[in-house]
C-alpha cells in the first residue's frame, strides 16, 4: 500500500510540474488572441501626447531568428494592449506612473507559456523604448529551452531597429 502512495505522489507531483502556470496579472486573458498587419510605410519616431508617455515595443527575432509564425501580445497592467510579429515594432501612449508590462506569445501550442515581464514609471513627456526577443537555440550542442525576454534596449539601438522595421498594427479578435 505504501508503495502505490508513493507511486501516486511522485504521479501526482509530475503532473503538475507539466501544467503552466496562469498568466501574471500584468497580462491580460488568456483567451484574447490578435490580428497583426505590418505597415512598412511607417518608420517614423512619434512625440508623446501632452500629458503622456509614448512607449516603443520592439520585436527582434534576436540572436536564434525566424520566429515570423509567432504573435507576440502586449499588456499592460492586467489588458492586452497590442501585439507584433516579423521584427515589427508598435507605439502606445500610456499615462504617467508605475506599468506593468507582460509579453506572452499568441498561441494555441505549448510556446504560449512564455512570459516576459517587467515594470517601470512612466513620466509625462518622455519616450521609452522596450523590445521582446526569443532565445534560446543550441550550446555545446544541448539544446535550450525557448525563452522569451524583454529588455530596455539603448535609445540609439532602438532607434536604429524602428527605422529598419515595419509598424505593426493589431487588432483584437472578437
Amino acid at each position: 500500500m505504501k508503495i502505490v502512495l508513493v507511486a501516486l505522489l511522485f504521479a501526482t507531483s509530475a503532473f503538475a510540474q507539466s501544467q503552466y502556470a496562469p498568466l501574471p496579472i500584468a497580462c491580460g486573458p488568456d483567451k484574447a488572441h490578435f490580428e497583426v498587419t505590418l505597415d512598412k510605410s511607417q518608420h517614423t519616431l512619434a512625440q508623446p501626447e501632452a500629458g503622456k508617455a509614448l512607449v516603443y515595443f520592439i520585436q527582434d527575432d534576436g540572436l536564434y531568428g525566424n520566429h515570423q509564425h509567432f504573435t507576440v501580445r502586449i499588456g499592460s497592467d492586467g489588458e492586452w494592449v497590442g501585439a507584433y510579429k516579423n521584427n515589427s515594432y508598435l507605439a502606445l501612449s500610456m499615462s504617467p506612473g508605475e506599468h506593468h508590462l507582460c509579453a506572452n506569445v499568441q498561441s494555441q501550442f505549448s510556446v504560449g507559456s512564455l512570459v516576459a515581464l517587467a515594470h517601470f514609471t512612466a513620466e509625462a513627456g518622455k519616450v521609452y523604448y522596450f523590445r521582446t526577443q526569443f532565445l534560446g537555440g543550441m550550446t555545446s550542442n544541448e539544446p535550450i529551452p525557448p525563452y522569451l525576454g524583454l529588455d530596455q534596449p539603448d535609445s540609439d539601438q532602438a532607434k536604429y531597429l524602428i527605422d529598419s522595421y515595419p509598424l505593426s498594427v493589431s487588432k483584437r479578435k472578437k
